[in-house]
């Protein structure tokens, strides 16, 4: 029996793809899947104004102060590379590749920017302080143990977004402090447009979001997953949390005959191949309704698993409302 890891492992193997370390992850108390519910608000279009700002309590309490609006920012994860193009600039250094994807800078102008050595994991103080960064934003639980030694140096901004409403709040907070406000308003306005246009006609399919490497993969749950945060809006997708100990079997997914699967491949090292293809050698994956009907998408990680900001999620509900009909 395939059994998957808990939710917050999602994290630690988008962590391990780049660098090469499988860390432990914790996780919050959740429930088994349930029924067919959806959230029964809909998303408000209506996009209030974004002040500049110098400081400010972002939408997670963290308090983040600047003396002027940053001009050389550096990236230690994709949200960040997210919010910066959606705001119309270019980080100063990056350790992601989401910028490659054409729907970003694309490969060309990607290489322009340089890139942090030393992996999501372990990047590399030396190279970051080597811009001369007034501003690094890093993902909480990952880099927040790099603030102690960018102390004094610069300004060290931890996220740790869990839903697209989070990403939506970094947005304005990265707006407000950028003094980009026109900007963030509009990235906003577009991504709620999107996701209300989509809540209008959601699909009666059943979804599912795995991740993994191998047969040890995961399910991308709504509670703490960026992505699948948007998935209950849109389609049946009743997965739930089961907390640290928690995870699902293959079995389990079997018995939600799921009609369409989307498959984030993790690559480790020089590990390669699909992840569909790896389970494909377990005879339970081909009873799956979306594998014999051939709905199964092997979709871009970079965008699905560690964009979260509203460019990629925008691509996400594109992706899966065309794959959901």
């Amino acid at each position: 029996m395939l059994r998957a890891p808990s939710r917050f492992v999602r994290s630690c193997l988008t962590a391990a793809v780049v660098g090469s370390v499988l860390v432990g992850c914790g996780s919050t108390t959740g429930e088994p899947a349930n029924d067919k519910a959806r959230p029964t608000a809909k998303t408000e279009v209506t996009v209030e104004p974004i002040k500049a700002a110098s400081q400010l309590t972002d939408v997670k309490g963290v308090k983040v102060s600047l003396e002027k609006a940053p001009e050389r920012i550096v990236c230690l994860f994709a949200l960040c590379d997210d919010i910066l193009t959606e705001l119309g600039i270019v980080p100063t250094a990056t350790n992601g590749a989401l910028l490659a994807h054409p729907a970003f800078l694309g490969e060309a102008k990607a290489k322009e920017v340089d890139v942090i050595p030393g992996g999501f994991i372990a990047p590399e103080v030396e190279a970051i302080l080597s811009h001369k960064p007034d501003l690094v934003i890093g993902l909480g639980d990952t880099h927040g143990k790099l603030a102690p030694a960018l102390k004094g140096a610069t300004t060290f901004w931890a996220m740790q977004p869990e839903t697209w409403e989070d990403s939506v709040g970094y947005l304005r907070d990265a707006a407000a402090l950028t003094g980009r406000t026109a900007e963030g308003e509009k990235a906003e306005r577009t991504f709620r447009t999107k996701l209300a246009k989509a809540e209008t006609a959601p699909s009666d399919k059943t979804a599912l979001i795995i991740y993994g490497s191998d047969e040890n993969f995961g399910v991308a749950t709504p509670e703490g997953d960026v992505t699948a945060s948007l998935f209950p809006r849109i389609a049946d997708y009743p997965w739930k949390s089961r907390g640290v100990d928690g995870s699902y079997s293959l079995e389990e997914i079997l018995a939600q005959d799921v009609d369409v699967l989307f498959v984030e491949t993790m690559s480790f090292g020089d590990a390669n191949g699909k992840l569909s293809e790896k389970l494909a050698k377990n005879p339970l994956w081909g009873k799956i309704p979306a594998v014999k009907n051939g709905d199964v998408h092997e979709v871009n990680s970079e965008v699905w698993a560690k964009g979260r900001g509203t460019r990629s999620l925008g691509i996400v509900l594109d992706e899966a409302t065309a794959a959901l009909r």
